[in-house]
């Protein structure tokens, strides 16, 4: 076996439903598996941009002002509209950590 990565789960998303999954290794923009936590499901996501490990990914379009979803839970909103693919960080979602709960 080499160090090819073509086949190498790259993101782990938490939950179906989730808008974002976590790199779970520094990604290149290119297809990149993806499973899912809950229910085994894979699937791929093209990444647009480097995405460091850690850091989120979009899974899919989201307008701004869109409330980010992770481990079915509200964590932030976007401050741009961003692209399925699209590094998910601090320079673009605000965190819903200390927003009030309406």
């Amino acid at each position: 076996m080499g160090n090819d990565d073509s086949d190498r789960v790259g993101c782990l998303v938490h939950n179906d439903g989730d808008d974002v999954a976590v790199a779970v290794r520094d990604l290149e923009p290119g297809g990149v598996p993806v499973a899912w936590l809950d229910s085994g499901r894979r699937g791929e996501v093209v990444v647009t941009e480097r995405v460091p490990l850690g850091h989120k990914v979009a899974l899919v379009d989201m307008p701004e002002g869109h409330k980010v979803v992770e481990y079915l839970e509200q964590i932030g909103l976007t401050k741009c509209a961003l692209k399925a693919g699209s590094h998910v960080h601090t320079h673009n979602l605000r965190s819903a950590r200390w927003q009030r709960s309406a």
